[in-house]
């Protein structure tokens, strides 16, 4: 894609660019990521990725770089779309040799770093509300080198944990696992930072959360901003399923009219009940809460589904039951099947009438003729599948 040199911003600190980690295989999410780079995988009816770039337009980017280091061609010819839609430009820096995650900074020096404009960084995987309007005003107003977006969690034992200076914003140190408590506000994956911090930064395979962020702390150069709402790394499926069910719950309490009716349909219960206007859904059918069934899915009589992902072009026949799982494109499950425990299916899975399916990861254009009542993973016997393959 190209590289738009003209049109420099008039605000020198109004953030113009920004980068998105993007990462490599996806192994987090297969099978999922088999079929599809995982940046376009479908989360609550769209690309992973075009939720955040969508909110980073809003806030004024124009030039947003996304960090890759497998296979970019198959996200370029889908991006071309959403760059002449929103009128920005979208590069992809491939990396020969994985960068960790501050490498990938030096590696788009020259476009994060052409001029004094504050720059965003965020990871892929992450969903929430977004605020990167207001997380910008807040760095604007520090102005200091970089800002990190915190979120507050009940267990922080479990991750790093940034602590601040008493009665102030500014990042005193992290502590990573804590054994006594600290503080209960963990990094979110999404930052913003002044193009001088590229100089702390070597183009060499490096971490931003190891190295980076505690020499610009040493500095007091780094603040918090506390994420307002939800949060959820969605990397792989018992998250992604949970990231859905926090995002369904958003759209509610936001009323959002993209949400499915009950009122319309009364077939939905229990709400945060999200459905593609073409899908097709059977009136005997009951679903919710927590579910989300994408384009031209078709879902038969007597069906139960709640805490799902019903991916496009899936078929669910009649009174089959499903929960805590994912359907993968062109899948079929069978009549009076019950799919349960984190199932997750590839693209174009079959799943024969009156089985019961149990924590299985089912890997694409597989079909399931007996029972799988222990969680594993269902593969070919016949053939392995190529990471690199990818049908869309």
């Amino acid at each position: 894609m190209k590289i738009s040199t003209t049109s420099l911003p008039l605000n020198p600190t109004q953030p113009r660019y920004a980068l998105i980690l993007v990462g490599g295989f996806g192994t987090r999410l297969r099978p999922l990521t088999l079929s599809w780079p995982k940046p376009l995988v479908e989360f609550c009816n769209k690309a992973m990725i075009l939720h955040q770039i969508e909110a980073l337009v809003k806030a004024g980017v124009k030039d947003i770089v996304l960090a890759v280091n497998y296979r970019p061609e198959v996200m370029v010819s889908v991006l071309k779309k959403t760059e002449e839609e929103f009128g920005i430009n979208i590069h992809f820096s491939v990396e020969t040799e994985p960068l960790g995650t501050a490498g990938p900074l030096a590696l788009a020096r020259d476009i994060l770093g052409k001029d004094d404009s504050p720059f965003f960084v965020l990871n892929s995987d992450v969903t929430c509300v977004y605020p990167f309007e207001a997380f910008r005003d807040f760095h604007i107003a520090h102005g200091a080198e970089g800002s990190i977006m915190v979120t507050k969690v009940a267990e922080p034992s479990a991750y790093g944990v940034v602590v601040t200076k008493p009665g102030s914003t500014v990042i005193d140190r992290f502590v990573e696992k804590p054994v006594e408590f600290v503080g209960n506000r963990i990094n979110a994956g999404i930052y913003i930072f002044n193009p001088t911090v590229l100089n702390r930064i070597k183009l060499e395979p490096t971490s931003i959360e190891k190295d980076t962020f505690p020499a610009i702390a040493a500095d007091q150069q780094l603040h918090s901003f506390d994420l307002p709402g939800f949060w959820m790394d969605v990397g792989q499926p018992k998250d992604y399923l949970s990231g859905t069910c926090l995002y369904l719950s958003h759209l509610t309490s936001t009323h959002s009219p993209l949400l499915t009716d009950p009122k319309k349909n009364k077939w939905v219960y229990g709400g945060n009940v999200l459905v593609d206007p073409s899908a097709e859904i059977d009136p005997t059918a009951v679903i919710g809460p927590n579910v989300v069934i994408g384009p031209d899915a078709k879902i038969g009589p007597g069906v139960r589904l709640q805490r799902c992902v019903i991916l496009s072009n899936a078929v669910v026949r009649d009174h089959a039951w499903i929960a805590n799982s994912i359907i993968g494109w062109n899948s079929n499950v069978g009549r009076w099947t019950r799919v349960e425990n984190i199932t997750v299916l590839g693209d174009d899975v079959t799943i024969k009438d009156e089985l019961y399916v149990n924590g299985a990861s089912v890997l694409p254009h597989k079909s399931i003729s007996t029972s799988i009542t222990e969680p594993r993973i269902k593969r070919r016997e016949s053939c392995k599948i190529d990471p690199s393959y990818y049908p869309h």
